[in-house]
This record gives C-alpha cells, sequence and structure tokens, in this order.
C-alpha cells in the first residue's frame, strides 16, 4: 500500500532508507498542487533511475505560529478541514487505481506539532500519520522531557515520534536560546533521547527554518556525526533544510541524519517562477484571454518548477541509491 501509518510498516521502511545511505525527504505541503508536486517529483525520480519505487515523508504543521500549514490549505483556515483534505486527497493521488502516483510510498508526518494548541492533531489526528514531531521547544526543559516522554509512551505504539530539546532559529521571527552552544551538548541531547524514549532528534544543526537565502549559514557536521556516535545509531532530523545550499547537504546521510525537512525555498522559488510566466503572459491577460487568465496555467507551472528543484533534492539526499539491487 503505497501510504503507510503502521508503526511497524514504517520503521522498516527507515530501516530501508538507513541500509541504502538515504537521508529520507520530509517534503512539506500546504496546498493540493505542492501535494503533487511532491509525489511527480518522486515519480520523476523513479522514472530517471528505473526504480520501482522510492519513500518518502509528506508533511504538515497544524497551527505552528510560524508556518501554519494546514491552515493555508483552505480560504477559511481550519486547520482541521485544510489537515483532513490533504489526508483525503493524498489517499486518492496514491490509491486510485489509474494514478501515476501509485508506486510512491509515503509515510504522512505531522511537523512542528505543540502539545496545547495541536491537541486534536497529535491525538485523534495520529490515525492517518506515520509519524509526528512532538514539538514541547517552548516548553522549560524538564517540563519538555516530561510531556515529550508521556506522549511517546502514549502514542509511539501506533506512529513514530519526533522530539526537539531546544529553540531552533526561525528567519526573522525567532532566535533560539543559548542552550545549543552550551557545553555538554552531545550529553544532553544522548540523557533526552534516553529519557523521553523518542525515534528522531530533531537537533540543531546549525541551520536557519524559513531562510531567504542558501548557503548563508555554517552546517555543523562534526556536531551531526558525534551526536549519531554518541546516540548508538542513524536517527537525527534536520530542519532548516532551506538555509543549505548543494553542496552543504551532500554529507547528510553519512552523517547520521535519517529524515530532512525542507519547504520554504521551494514554494518561494516555484511561486517566483510562476509568476515570472504569468508576467509574460500579460498581453493575453489582457485580452482576457481564458487560458492566460485562469489560475491553472499558474498552478501547473508552480507544480512543474517545484517537482524539478525536489528531484534534484532528491538526488542530493542519494535517492539513486534504491537503483541498486
Amino acid at each position: 500500500m503505497p501510504i503507510i501509518t503502521a508503526r511497524k510498516e514504517s520503521l522498516q521502511v527507515v530501516d530501508k532508507v538507513i541500509e541504502n545511505n538515504v537521508a529520507m525527504a520530509i517534503f512539506c505541503t500546504a496546498s493540493h498542487w505542492n501535494t503533487e508536486a511532491i509525489l511527480l517529483a518522486a515519480k520523476k525520480l523513479c522514472d530517471k533511475y528505473q526504480i520501482e519505487s522510492v519513500p518518502l515523508a509528506i508533511a504538515m504543521t497544524f497551527n505552528y505560529p510560524y508556518m501554519p500549514q494546514a491552515q493555508r490549505v483552505t480560504h477559511c483556515r481550519n486547520a482541521k478541514l485544510g489537515f483532513q483534505s490533504i489526508m483525503e486527497h493524498l489517499h486518492l493521488l496514491c490509491d486510485s487505481f489509474d494514478s501515476p502516483y501509485r508506486n510512491i510510498v509515503v509515510l504522512p508526518h505531522l511537523d512542528h506539532a505543540d502539545p496545547g494548541r495541536d491537541e486534536w492533531a497529535l491525538t485523534e489526528g495520529t490515525k492517518y500519520l506515520a509519524s509526528a514531531m512532538f514539538d514541547a521547544q517552548s516548553y522549560p526543559a524538564e517540563q519538555n522531557i516530561s510531556m515529550t516522554r508521556d506522549y511517546a509512551g502514549k502514542y509511539g505504539r501506533n506512529i513514530m515520534i519526533e522530539g526537539i530539546m531546544e529553540e531552533l532559529v526561525v528567519a526573522d521571527k525567532h532566535v533560539k536560546s543559548d542552550i545549543s552552544s552550551v557545553g555538554g551538548y552531545l550529553e544532553r541531547a544522548a540523557a533526552y533521547v534516553r529519557t523521553t524514549g523518542i525515534d528522531f532528534l530533531v537537533a540543531d544543526l546549525g541551520t536557519e527554518q524559513q531562510a531567504s537565502g542558501s548557503g548563508s549559514v555554517k552546517y555543523l557536521d562534526e556536531r551531526a556525526r558525534g551526536l549519531t556516535s554518541i546516540l548508538g545509531r542513524k536517527m537525527l532530523v534536520l530542519h532548516g533544510t532551506s538555509s543549505l545550499n548543494k553542496d552543504q547537504m551532500l554529507s547528510l546521510p553519512g552523517d547520521g541524519v535519517v529524515r530532512v525537512n525542507m519547504w520554504t525555498k521551494i514554494a518561494r522559488e516555484a511561486g517566483k517562477y510562476a509568476a515570472g510566466n504569468l508576467f509574460k503572459r500579460a498581453e493575453a491577460v489582457s485580452r482576457g484571454d481564458f487560458e492566460a487568465v485562469e489560475s491553472n496555467q499558474y498552478l501547473m507551472d508552480s507544480i512543474d518548477k517545484a517537482s524539478d528543484m525536489m528531484l534534484e533534492i532528491l538526488e542530493t539526499l542519494n535517492y539513486a541509491n534504491f537503483a541498486r539491487k
């Protein structure tokens, strides 16, 4: 089945990812067009390398204040409706008999879910999910640990759990605390993972979320490798991947980063590309030409550009390794 939500099957997919020295892409979505662009990118990769199937995660935030993606799906900005709409659409695209995306394995993911404002998504919404990021980064450290431990103990039997022990940078919105620069970071991270029982750790590796440019930050590769060593397995999740350029991303799988989260750069560049094509149609638009004016062409341009960008990212994350027999 293309969409996987059961924990046992999800862990088997992750094991296959690690075995092939791949970092699984977590592509976020806030629209139906973006969801299809993700699947199209995976299909392009399979076609290019003659791969039968590849896995990836399609993710959404719920009421995350810095980017509430589930709210953005519908005009009424109802997060629950937006979340369910994307999940139903995803099943249609992946499960329909005549769909070109039936061979793509999708692990739905809930991103940046706060235990208070996102309670529905973290509880009732888990029936749609393979994994969830339990985001208690804004709470005091001891409370973060106890809340994450309790959640992982209750819901970790059904889904994979990401945890985060410190606040991360969000461009132009939030600056992280100094905890990540304090000595003993690796030991504190190991204690956090051991105490909470999480499956994946969202680590501070120097990146900046929702960055407007790439390559302006220093990726902390030594920290990533140190964390992987002290944790005893590959379990790191990277956020803020939009702030890295291609060269900085090449070592991620080998450094122990098993899941890579990205959306902002893709959405921004796809929108710029579609807008540029719209400007090129300005004369036809002024004449009222239907195909030039109607929003379908803008969306198709966005899908084409976004899928091409994501194809390149999949290649950078070693997805071509799945072609090996």
